[in-house]
């Protein structure tokens, strides 16, 4: 046993490395009029990101018993597997000698104990050499790792991993197992992201690089475990999420919301999920969302239908009756980051008022503080600073246990004010009351319902309002309201509850 060496290269459970092996097994049936793919001694599979080796173990001891009868000979069968069948990279020096332990019973593929008999070199199929990073400037070109952190002495790893570090993947493959290399199945667990000092979100997300790159490798099947952030936000996956969804390649698709369901022990903000991608289909897509050790399955999902994917299969009738009204969104009153260019860390300020000086919401000590700055410092958006706004925190993470708050509790900031960066403004509002019945429907449970679709991670973004309506700003909001107003039945409004709880005046 091992731990996981870190957060971003989690281990894969053999329980969960056998479901993704059901799952193709069950496509492969499924198109090959019900043949086991595991009686198959042509097919080839690759894992580029092998880390323990336990998916490429557990497809060679599914390989082992399916062609019983065509090599009956089991040391003849086990050799022919591990020879032409089964082909794995490593992603560092020390994962590649536990993956050739788990595959070959040897850290050495040519050694003594080793099961497999005729490879030319002790890395056997699974390859690893260590590799330097491409830099541009302060980043790497082809991962985005920083250079102050990974531009490492020779002894150390670089976290530069072979597979996404080349622009002519075919060329490579050839290169590390001697001759064309044509996979019928890539299937992995890639590392998930590259750390930039900050952590969370401020990180480099690398795992659709190597989605990307198997599928540059033209396999018949793709199957890959990731974080789900890319379904509905994520730095820099836009592109990978319009590909995923609206490619109509993806056949299956597992979602854990609680990555400790597919994980034990783990926990991915945002949940974790697998997805097997077809090269041969085009069209809709068979949904199960894993929740609480239930399964849900939606069939013939069509995951393009908007531009994010709504993860609850209970959500999409009621977001549908909400954008059939086809009102604006309140995604225009919003603003973007750092709405007044003043940094979260900004210290040039006093707690005490004077001349020539507004009102500066900001994070103190871990606290909600009000103090006060120079007008004048303030270049960006300055025409929002005598205007009454509602100011809403950009952050928000209180775990992943529902009923959920979503939110954090929004100020309604009088005129002349301004915010750091650690709150996004929704403005403008002429009149307080207007401001206040905007804060009104904020807190309502409908309005973040339809943020939390959105909103995946702590952070709530800009384009996380986007499928919330704007109202009229002249009454005081209530669910009961816009339950009437949209036509949410009983039983979606007990969905709903269950899902976001009220905010009371105290919550934050």
């Amino acid at each position: 046993c091992i731990a996981n060496l870190s957060n971003d290269e989690v281990f894969t459970p053999p329980d969960f490395a056998n479901r993704m092996l059901d799952t193709l097994a069950e496509v492969w049936a499924a198109q090959h009029r019900r043949a086991n793919i595991w009686a198959d001694k042509n097919v080839r599979f690759l894992d580029p990101c092998t880390k323990t080796g336990v998916l490429l173990r557990e497809i060679t001891s599914r390989l082992t018993k399916g062609l019983a009868d065509a090599l009956p000979d089991l040391e003849e069968r086990v050799n022919h597997i591990l020879i032409n069948q089964v082909f794995g990279i490593g992603i560092t020096y020390l994962t590649s000698l536990l993956a050739r332990r788990s595959l070959y019973c040897s850290k050495h593929a040519k050694g003594k104990h080793s099961i497999a008999k005729g490879f030319a070199s002790d890395a056997g199929h699974i390859w690893f050499e260590r590799l330097d990073h491409t830099w541009s400037g302060t980043k790497c070109a082809y991962c985005g790792a920083p250079r102050t952190i990974f531009d490492r002495e020779e002894a150390l790893d670089t976290h530069a991993y072979a597979f996404i570090h080349t622009d002519d993947i075919k060329t490579r493959a050839a290169e590390w197992f001697g001759g064309d290399m044509q996979f019928d199945v890539i299937i992995g667990n890639p590392p998930y992201q590259m750390t930039g000092g900050a952590g969370g979100s401020s990180d480099s997300s690398i795992y659709h690089l190597f989605v990307q790159q198997a599928l540059n490798l033209e396999p018949r099947y793709a199957v890959f475990v990731t974080p789900s952030r890319w379904m509905a936000g994520g730095r820099g996956l836009d592109e990978f999420r319009a590909q995923m969804l609206n490619g109509g390649h993806l056949r299956s698709l597992a979602d854990f919301p609680d990555s400790g369901d597919a994980f034990p022990g783990v926990q991915i903000k945002g949940g974790i999920c697998y997805f097997l991608w077809d090269t041969a289909h085009s069209g809709t897509c068979n949904v199960t969302r894993v929740a609480g050790g239930e399964e849900h399955l939606q069939r013939n999902r069509r995951l393009g239908e908007f531009d994010v994917l709504v993860r609850d299969e209970r959500a999409l009738e009621i977001l549908r009756k909400v954008l059939s009204k086809k009102e604006a969104s309140v995604i225009e009153l919003v603003s973007g980051d750092t709405p007044f260019g003043v940094a979260t860390n900004f210290e040039d300020w006093a707690e005490k008022g004077g001349s020539g000086k507004i009102a500066l919401h900001l994070i103190n000590k871990g606290k909600r503080a009000i103090g006060f700055m120079k007008r004048g410092d303030i270049h960006k958006n300055a025409d929002a600073i005598d205007t009454w706004k509602v100011l809403v925190p950009k952050a928000y993470g209180a775990g992943e246990t529902f009923p959920h708050q979503i939110l954090g509790r929004e100020i309604v900031a009088a005129p002349p004010s301004a915010c750091t960066q650690s709150y996004l403004a929704v403005t403008p509002f002429q009149a307080e009351r207007a401001a206040q019945s905007f804060a009104s429907y904020y807190r309502t449970r409908l309005f973040r319902f339809l943020v939390s679709l959105r909103k995946i991670t702590q952070d709530a973004l800009r384009s996380t309002y986007t499928w919330v309506p704007q109202q009229s700003w002249n009454r005081t909001w209530t669910d009961d309201l816009l339950y009437t107003k949209y036509g949410i039945t009983k039983n979606e409004i007990a969905f709903i509850e269950s899902m976001i709880r009220p905010m009371g005046e105290d919550d934050e």
